[in-house]
C-alpha cells in the first residue's frame, strides 16, 4: 500500500509538473507514468526467437566483418537485483561471475566464451568490439566491470565518502572461430568512476560515459529526474602499456564531453570519426565527431519519445541510391516512472520501445519508425537493440532485429521492415 501511495503521489506531480512546467508534457511522454504499452503483434515466422544463455545482457553489438553479434551477459538471475551499480543496487555480491558471449544470427545460437587469464569477478555493463589492427580475425573486447570497492568491503560500517563501487574496464582478445577471450589488462582511473559504455577507437584509445556523478542519495535523484543534473561526462582514455599487470599502470584519462544529462550509450556512426551519444532522460540521440584532440563536438541531434538507452548504427549492404535503408537504431523503457519499484522486483516487467531513424531525403530532417514495442513480457527491459540484414524480396527491405536488456532473462529476435 506504502508504494502504491508513493505511485499515486508521484503521478500527481508528474501531472503537475505538465501543466506547471513548459516543458511538462515532455517528460511526462518519455517517463511514461500514464503510457498504455501497445505491443507489436508478429506474424508467423516473425519471431520472437528467445536466445538461449542470455540473461542480463546490457549492450550488444552486431560486429558485421565476420556477420556475429557480441554481447556481455550477467548469467544469474539473482545478482542485478542487488548490485548493479548502473540501477543505483549497491549491495555487494559474494560472488559476480558474468561472461562474454558470441551469437550467430543464422542459427540464433549463443556461445560463450571462455576466459583466459581472467580469474576474477565480472559484472557486466557496457561493451564494445573493433577489429585487431594486427590481426584481420581477430578481436578486442572492451568492457565495463562494475567490482565492489575492496575499501568499502573491509569496512564493517564503511567511512562517509567510500564509494561501495569500484568499476573498471577490462580488455579481452578473441581470435574468431575460437572459444575463448584473453584477458589483456584491466583499466582503472579516478576519472572513470560510473562507467557505463564504450566507444573504442583502437587497443590503446577508446571514450567511456560515466552516466552519473553521484552513486547513491538524494542527489543521485535528482541527477536522474531533474533536466539541471548535467554533471555526467563522456571521458577519452588512453592505455599507453597494454601488457601492464597494474589496473593503474599506463592509463591517462580526459574530459571529452560535458554538459548533458546523463551522458549514457555510446555507438559508432557512418563514419570512422562519428559517434552517437544518447542521453536516456532527454530521449535524444546527438550525432557527433571526435576530434584529434580527443574532445567530442555534436552534430545533430535526435529526439524520440522513449528513454534513449544504447544506440547503434545499422549500415544497408542492399543500399542503392533511391533506397538506402541504413539508419540509427535506439532500444529504450517506456515507463522508466516506475523502475525504482520494478527495477528490484525479480519477477517484476518493463515496457519498451525500439526506434529507427534515418534521414528524410532532401529533408535535413530525419524520418522516424516505431520498429518494435513490447509490455515486458516478452522483453524486459529493453537497452539494445542491433539490426541484421536480411536479403530483400518482394522489393522490401527486412532484418532482424536483436533487442536485449538489463533485466531481461533472454535476448529476443524478431524480424522487422524497414
Amino acid at each position: 500500500m506504502g508504494t502504491l501511495r508513493s505511485v499515486v503521489s508521484l503521478s500527481l506531480l508528474a501531472a503537475l509538473a505538465a501543466v506547471v512546467i513548459p516543458s511538462g508534457m515532455r517528460w511526462v511522454t518519455i517517463f511514461g507514468p500514464f503510457l498504455t504499452p501497445k505491443p507489436t503483434v508478429l506474424s508467423e515466422g516473425q519471431g520472437p526467437v528467445l536466445i538461449a544463455d542470455t540473461v542480463h545482457c546490457e549492450d550488444v553489438h552486431h560486429y558485421r566483418p565476420a556477420n556475429l553479434i557480441f554481447t556481455a551477459c550477467e548469467d544469474t538471475k539473482a545478482t542485478r537485483f542487488d548490485w548493479f551499480p548502473g540501477l543505483g543496487h549497491l549491495t555487494p555480491p559474494a560472488v559476480a561471475r558474468g561472461s562474454l558471449h558470441i551469437i550467430d544470427p543464422k542459427t540464433m545460437i549463443s556461445k560463450r566464451l571462455k576466459f583466459e587469464n581472467f580469474p576474477g569477478s565480472f559484472v557486466t555493463h557496457g561493451i564494445d568490439v573493433i577489429q585487431d589492427p594486427e590481426q584481420a580475425d581477430a578481436v578486442y573486447i572492451f568492457a565495463v566491470n562494475h567490482l565492489p570497492n575492496p575499501e568499502y568491503l573491509e569496512t564493517s560500517e564503511p567511512a562517509k565518502g567510500v564509494p561501495p563501487a569500484r568499476s573498471q574496464i577490462e580488455l579481452f582478445r578473441h581470435v574468431l572461430q575460437s572459444d575463448t577471450a584473453h584477458h589483456v589488462r584491466s583499466i582503472l582511473h579516478p576519472l572513470v568512476y560510473t562507467p557505463n559504455d564504450i566507444y573504442a577507437i583502437s587497443p590503446h584509445s577508446f571514450y567511456v560515459t560515466n552516466d552519473h556523478f553521484y552513486r547513491d542519495g538524494i542527489m543521485r535523484f535528482v541527477e536522474s529526474a531533474l533536466p539541471i543534473g548535467k554533471w555526467s561526462t563522456t571521458m577519452h582514455v588512453q592505455i599507453l602499456d597494454l601488457e601492464a599487470s597494474d589496473a593503474t599502470a599506463g592509463i591517462e584519462a580526459s574530459v571529452a564531453l560535458s554538459g548533458l544529462w546523463s551522458n549514457n550509450g555510446l555507438g559508432h556512426g557512418r563514419t570512422d570519426q562519428e559517434l552517437i551519444v544518447t542521453s536516456p532522460p532527454h530521449a535524444e540521440l546527438y550525432v557527433s565527431h571526435w576530434h584529434a584532440n580527443h574532445t567530442i563536438t555534436i552534430q545533430e541531434t535526435i529526439s524520440f519519445d522513449t528513454v534513449a538507452d544504447n544506440p547503434s548504427y545499422y549500415a544497408d549492404p542492399y543500399r542503392t541510391d533511391s533506397d538506402d535503408a541504413s539508419g540509427f537504431v535506439m532500444a529504450g523503457i517506456t515507463q522508466a516512472f516506475y523502475l525504482p519499484q520494478t527495477a528490484k522486483d525479480v519477477n517484476g516487467t518493463e515496457p519498451s520501445q525500439v526506434w529507427y531513424a534515418r534521414p528524410r531525403k532532401g529533408s535535413g530532417s530525419w524520418e522516424k519508425k516505431l520498429l518494435f514495442e513490447d509490455d515486458g513480457s516478452r522483453i524486459r527491459s529493453a537497452s539494445a537493440a542491433v539490426l541484421v540484414p536480411i536479403p530483400p524480396t518482394d522489393g522490401k527491405k527486412r532484418a532482424w532485429l536483436f533487442v536485449t536488456g538489463f533485466l531481461s532473462e533472454s535476448m529476443i529476435a524478431v524480424q522487422v521492415e524497414l
